[in-house]
């Protein structure tokens, strides 16, 4: 998601006060008691992944108004089924990160966190504005269990700049070469860049070069499945009409990649679905994608007011080609099977 400039005049860079923090376990505690039904809850830029038993999703999720459409701190949502969810403590503060005020603008906000489990703990990937007119910065924070506490490693991980805005992060394992690779960038600039990362997951070890794909704007994901792997991301502004999903495809975890068209459009009661993360469930090995969407009819943006979080299941062709995924108003019931938290990778 583009951090916008009006957003940037509103952020504080104090940590939210304590009605926010009430709001917050007002909304979550609203939230877990109530019957499933989609969106799940409030928040945008979800990452989703199936952990220790328990399906997390890991969105950008400004509580305190005054924070726009970023955030001051992350929170985690859980749920051992897709449809019954509770919320975390809070993740990460940005009062907590040493080295935000360093690049000597007036206000900051986070958003867009990734998480990836290895080297036996939980890495913690996110965004940090503004991008005008300092650059954007991406960092990590690292924890021992995927609801926290994180711990910043200490520095920024990439810096945008000379036309490129470090947004959106993501990090891949893949599971037959066993590195890790970073997907970031988008927004403005419309730039996609690969990194491998080094063993320790919180450093690059080098960029590797990559050609943009078609209808790029931000939110990269990859995910692999029988030998495919899947380059998704969203298109347009987030904001109006036109936000959508799309998707590439590849032999390779870097490309090159072979665009497939869209995946995920705007209907009639929802708008601007986009900035996504697909995961599965490891004993039905059906997969699903938790995305964000504006609750309204169609029509010209900018939208106003929250993004929610919505989850649904994907379809595969028998080729490994994703159908258009279908929005629906309930997600679906996928229990995740009894598993223990003690090691991650």
């Amino acid at each position: 998601m583009r951090f916008p400039l009006l957003a940037v005049a509103l952020l504080s860079m104090a940590a939210a006060p304590a009605q926010a923090q009430t709001a917050a376990a007002q909304t979550a505690a609203a939230q877990t008691a109530a019957s499933p039904t989609n969106p799940v809850f409030t928040g945008a830029d979800p990452d989703m992944v199936a952990l220790c038993g328990r399906w997390w999703v890991y969105p950008t999720n400004a509580l305190d108004p005054k924070d726009g459409f970023a955030a001051s701190r992350f929170y985690a949502w859980s749920s051992s089924d897709l449809q019954h969810w509770r919320q975390s403590e809070p993740l990460l503060e940005m009062d907590r990160i040493d080295w935000i005020k360093a690049d000597g603008a007036a206000s900051h906000g986070l958003w867009a966190p990734s998480l990836t489990a290895a080297n036996g703990r939980y890495y913690l990937y996110y965004s940090v504005g503004p991008q005008n007119p300092t650059p954007s910065r991406l960092g990590v924070a690292v924890g021992d269990r995927p609801d926290g506490p994180f711990t910043d490693s200490g520095k920024p991980l990439l810096t945008g700049g000379n036309g490129f805005e470090a947004i959106d992060p993501m990090v891949f394992v893949d599971p037959k070469s066993g590195k890790a690779y970073l997907y970031a960038g988008g927004s403005a600039g419309a730039k996609l860049r690969i990194f491998e990362m080094k063993h320790n997951m919180t450093e690059i070890d080098h960029e590797i070069p990559v050609t943009t794909p078609p209808n790029f704007t931000e939110g990269a994901f990859v995910h692999e499945r029988k030998g495919i792997y899947y380059l998704s991301y969203s298109h347009g502004h987030f904001d109006g009409p036109d936000y959508s999903v799309h998707y590439a495809t590849s032999t390779s975890p870097v490309g090159p990649w072979t665009y497939r068209g869209a995946i995920l459009q705007a209907d009639a009661t929802h708008q601007g679905p986009g900035h996504h993360a697909f995961a599965e469930n490891p004993a039905t090995h059906q997969w699903f994608m938790a995305y964000h969407r504006w609750e309204r009819g169609p029509g010209a943006g900018p939208y106003k007011g929250t993004r929610e979080v919505a989850i649904d299941a994907i379809h595969y062709a028998p080729d490994g080609r994703i159908l258009p995924v279908t929005m629906t108003d309930r997600p679906p019931l996928s229990p995740l099977p009894a598993a223990s938290c003690h090691k991650a990778g």
